[in-house]
């Protein structure tokens, strides 16, 4: 059993809530365990001017810890942001692209605002989990696109080995002690979009690599069928598992 009670396999309680706000077209807070963001979709009718007149549309992510996020105290990022943030947008963004039919968007861009309200681990990850379902309601209030764009759904969870053992979805404890740290984005179809694997002071073996990739498939599972369940109605994807 892991410090929580968890066993080495099982998520923490997600809650997936959407509606949250009035002004954005797609708006969801997303918890687990204790890391709690709001993910907001927004659309507008431009795009940036290097795409403009190819008929295609963008989808891009803006990322953020509120000060009150962590103790202490995190800095607001005021003008240029730091590396760690400018990395996790661009992962959200590549992470929602890969689902996306830019071409059936048309010269449209949706902008993912995810913002960190408490971080206990496992932000990134959450933010994309999130961010899919506020897109999923975003693209579904436009009104003259015929069909969704969204090609599937997409999610993101962590996982590592600590003690030796391979677990899933760490929190701010277990990602400290971690041998290995490791982020998995998937389709809702069984399709990596990206994996980022670390050593923290340590090397892994093609089995524990094995071990993260099974333990990760099977937390991605269930995150699916909460994202499906949270939209009810309006999941976009059939019955298709």
């Amino acid at each position: 059993m892991r410090h929580d009670g968890r066993a080495y396999d099982a998520l923490r309680p997600i809650t997936i809530q959407r509606n949250f706000t009035r002004p954005a077209a797609g708006s969801v807070l997303i918890t687990a365990g204790r890391t709690t963001v709001l993910c907001t979709a927004s659309v507008d009718l431009q795009v940036p001017p290097w795409m403009a007149g190819k008929g295609r549309g963008w989808v891009t992510a803006e990322y953020g810890m509120l000060p009150g996020s962590t103790s202490p105290r995190k800095r607001r990022d005021v003008g240029k942001v730091d590396g760690r943030t400018t990395e996790i947008q661009r992962l959200i963004g590549r992470s929602l692209r890969a689902v996306v039919d830019l071409d059936a968007l048309g010269e449209r861009s949706i902008y993912l605002d995810c913002d960190v309200l408490e971080a206990d681990g496992g932000t990134r990850t959450a933010s994309i989990t999130g961010a899919m379902v506020a897109l999923a309601d975003a693209l579904a209030s436009i009104p003259d696109l015929a069909g969704s764009p969204l090609r599937d759904s997409v999610a993101a969870i962590s996982a590592g080995i600590v003690d030796g053992e391979a677990v899933l979805d760490l929190d701010y404890v277990e990602d400290v002690e971690a041998e290995v740290d490791m982020n998995v984005v998937m389709t809702g179809g069984g399709q990596f979009v990206e994996i980022q694997g670390t050593g923290e002071e340590a090397t892994f073996s093609d089995e524990q690599l094995a071990a993260l990739l099974a333990v990760a498939r099977r937390g991605l599972a269930q995150i699916r069928e909460l994202q499906k369940e949270a939209l009810g109605d309006h999941w976009p994807f059939g019955g298709k598992k």
